[in-house]
């Protein structure tokens, strides 16, 4: 089964053109400020970098650009073989958010198994799939047959 990373770590902090990109594609409904839907990939983001979020959940353009800039929003390459089996330190919502910052939708239940990972269902890009979270934060959207043609979806790697 192939792999593609999904994964963008520029050498040196983002530029201005890149976060401007970014936020554009981000602020669907271009009113200036993230709010709920719109703001759940990033806030996730900021939660798995540690950095502080805002308290209203509303993420503003000002607050988003810093952020990018200092690259919070990139994914680092995912470790080869991931998901790795491991013992697992990090909670549910820990998993999710690092399911969530490398675009997971409609994350369903998950659970720990034997090996240490979180697995259970999401979408992405509006797609079907199963997300793996591993003990290092490797992000793995496994294959999942699309019901009317039976064709599996790409698998992506990615790590926070």
């Amino acid at each position: 089964m192939a792999a593609t990373a999904c994964a963008t770590f520029p050498a040196l902090a983002a530029s201005d053109a890149d976060c401007q990109a970014m936020w554009a594609k981000a602020d669907v409904n271009h009113d200036g400020i993230l709010s709920d839907a719109e703001a759940m990939r990033y806030a996730a983001a900021m939660r798995v970098r540690e950095t502080t979020t805002p308290a209203d959940g509303k993420l503003t353009q000002a607050a988003f650009m810093d952020a990018c800039k200092a690259d919070v929003y990139a994914t680092a390459m995912p470790d080869p073989g991931a998901p790795l089996k491991g013992a697992n330190s990090f909670t549910e919502g820990q998993a999710k958010d690092r399911a969530m910052a490398h675009g997971a939708t409609d994350i369903g239940p998950i659970a720990k198994d034997g090996d240490g990972i979180w697995r259970g269902p999401a979408k992405q890009d509006g797609k079907p799939t199963q997300v793996s979270i591993d003990y290092k934060g490797n992000v793995v959207f496994q294959p999942a047959l699309n019901q009317s043609s039976k064709d599996p979806v790409m698998t992506t790697v990615s790590r926070v």
